[in-house]
């Protein structure tokens, strides 16, 4: 990992801008780093805990204290709670995560800070890792909250850097809004000096900090007030700039977030004549700024990625102005509200606002039909093994109702256990709506991770109301599907210091569940007898299948130095019925070209469930690694 902790100005390092977040924290003098993991800002919060366990492991005191917290709202309060004591804060989360703390974040734009705090919501364009692609611009609106957008790396190492600042001058959090694009980007970031951390601070007691209504009522006109000093601010600060390209015209363009790097490359590769106002601090927005701007020009192009949020608020400053401007952008049809920009979408509504031919060939597409190649289970992963055993008893029409984890990837052929999915915690949610509007059997999945983040409070509600459901809780000791982070299910923190572990059975226990069904999924018709009582159950039922994730087993192994089992196929034996494949669907099984199977040994990673699953038991241990 490359050291953010370095201390010298001026050096220069590549990093990816979730990196480069963290460091401008650290140059900040950040005190408190909390989050709920979640792709694209996983890596936020990873490296804060890769800084505290080397640190901590050669003895050193980190300066800062960071946590996985059981869920983003809970990561909020913590950091805020910091905050108010006088310290310097940062909570990342992915752009759904925003969603979860919102109760939090509304109420605590009334209230404000004392100390820095700034928030990191990750919005995912294009759905890579999300269930939705919400422009989390909206909040910034919606709470009345200072909001910055980085264009690259380097911007969002400064704007990480002066957003706990300006957060700490205003006495408000501010929100900084990244995209996947951005988190995930390389660049070179030039180091500036580090502050050092207040390490503790003081609570100093004040009635307005709780939110009764006479308190809220008192608030809110502060709160409006505070933005008008920060619309001041947004006036003059140099993440608000413009730039000249060629000779200035009468067409000009707006952009923010990481459309700013297209718009500025991309005009000077087609020798655009015409000026870029970048905006950086985007709420609130710099209406004198943007006024000056629109007057200088004829056409504004606007470029924007998701919701036409720069786009309307331009409109209107142009209406209450009276400026005889034309805005371009999406509700012309020059870009779409879909899905993240690249090159080439702005390249067409460059040439088409600049009335000049495309000089790009459109990129050849091949005529060769490409194999799909979706996410998968791994070989040996004990979530395929759950579902294998599941699905030979439910019966058909059963409703599986998924969540956010690996587990989602059951969706697909052959398994085909996912039928309904909301948010995270909703699996269960749903599954007692189910159990109210139909007499069909339903049982629904969680992983551990999701069961601490929300899947207690509809457990919750299935005993009160003695739904007729089985829960499933899929425990791999982990948060796997964004990197392995620990939870209140692990023995660790992400400091890496002991942590007291939550066994996810005693808490179910706890709610009220009297029937629980605790199983290892590697033993696959154990697993299937007890989902079988389960369902004949009448109420409320859990199943925990408990199995380390195939990586972390492995991971065990390798440093315990004990040997992983590689099976293969007798084809002596073997009938073809694939029901390995068509069945079970672990990849490291594959068809041969006269259509015999086989398993790859450079997959199998020893679990040994393919033998449980041959009817006419032709797979056998072959060999050890």
């Amino acid at each position: 990992m490359t050291d953010l902790t370095d201390p010298t100005p001026g050096t220069t390092r590549l990093l990816l801008g979730n990196e480069a977040i963290v460091r401008g924290a650290l140059e900040a003098g950040v005190d408190i780093a909390t989050t709920y993991p979640g792709t694209p800002a996983t890596e936020i919060a990873d490296t804060f805990s890769a800084i505290a366990k080397a640190k901590l492991k050669a003895g050193q005191d980190p300066g800062f204290y960071m946590e996985y917290a059981v869920n983003e709202k809970v990561a909020l309060e913590i950091a805020a709670a910091g905050s108010f004591a006088g310290l310097r804060a940062l909570t990342s989360m992915k752009h759904v995560g925003l969603n979860v703390a919102s109760d939090t974040f509304m109420t605590y734009m009334y209230v404000g800070c004392r100390g820095g705090h700034l928030i990191v919501s990750a919005d995912d364009p294009y759905c890579h890792s999300s269930q939705n692609e919400q422009d989390n611009r909206y909040y910034a609106l919606f709470a009345g909250a200072p909001m910055l957008e980085p264009a690259t790396p380097q911007e969002a190492k400064d704007m990480a850097k002066a957003g706990i600042e300006l957060s700490e001058q205003l006495k408000l959090p501010v929100l900084m809004r990244t995209t996947t694009r951005l988190n995930h980007a390389r660049g070179p970031v030039v180091y500036g000096p580090l502050t050092p951390p207040r390490r503790k601070g003081t609570f100093v007691k004040d009635p307005m900090l709780v939110t009764v209504p006479a308190t809220a009522r008192a608030k809110h006109p502060e709160l409006l007030k505070t933005l008008e000093k920060a619309e001041q601010i947004a006036e003059t600060s140099p993440f608000n700039s413009i730039l000249t390209i060629g000779t200035p015209s009468d067409i000009g363009i707006i952009a923010s977030g990481v459309s700013v790097a297209y718009v500025k490359e991309l005009a000077m590769d087609l020798k655009l004549n015409t000026r870029i106002l970048k905006l950086g601090m985007t709420n609130p927005l710099p209406r004198k700024l943007c006024a000056d701007f629109l007057k200088a020009h004829k056409t504004i192009l606007v470029v924007e990625e998701l919701e036409p949020i720069l786009e309307n608020q331009l409109k209107t400053i142009a209406y209450d102005h009276h400026l005889p401007v034309t805005i371009l952008g999406k509700s012309t049809g020059h870009f779409t509200r879909l899905y993240e920009y690249t090159p080439d979408i702005v390249t067409n509504a460059l040439c088409k606002t600049f009335n000049i031919k495309n000089p790009y060939p459109t990129p050849k597409t091949s005529s060769l039909p490409l194999p799909s190649r979706p996410p998968s289970l791994c070989p040996g992963c004990p979530h395929r093994a759950t579902y294998y055993a599941v699905k030979k008893i439910a019966p058909k029409d059963t409703i599986y109702p998924t969540d956010i984890g690996c587990y989602t990837l059951g969706k697909a052929k052959p398994l085909e256990m996912a039928d309904v999915l909301l948010c995270m915690g909703s699996n269960a949610g749903t599954a007692c709506g189910f159990a109210v509007a139909t007499d069909q059997k339903i049982i629904s999945f969680m992983g551990d991770s999701t069961f601490f983040h929300s899947g207690i409070p509809p457990i919750i509600d299935a005993v009160h109301h003695q739904h007729n459901v089985v829960i499933t809780i899929l425990d791999n000791r982990t948060t796997a599907m964004t990197g392995h982070q620990p939870h209140p299910g692990t023995d660790t923190d992400g400091m890496g210091r002991k942590a007291t572990k939550i066994n996810v059975e005693d808490v179910v226990k706890g709610l009220g569940v009297t029937d629980i069904h605790v199983v290892d999924p590697n033993n696959i018709k154990a697993t299937s007898d007890e989902f079988a009582k389960a369902l004949a159950f009448k109420g409320p039922s859990v199943v925990v299948s408990k199995s380390p994730c195939i990586l972390l087993e492995l991971a065990r192994k390798r440093k315990a130095q004990e040997s992983v089992n590689i099976y293969a196929i007798d084809q002596s034996v073997c009938k073809r019925c694939k029901t390995c494949i068509g069945r079970f669907g672990c990849p490291a099984l594959y068809f041969a070209e006269d259509d015999s199977v086989h398993i790859d040994p450079t997959q199998c990673n020893g679990c040994g469930n393919c033998v449980q699953v041959c009817p006419f038991k032709a797979i056998h241990q072959e060999a050890k690694t």
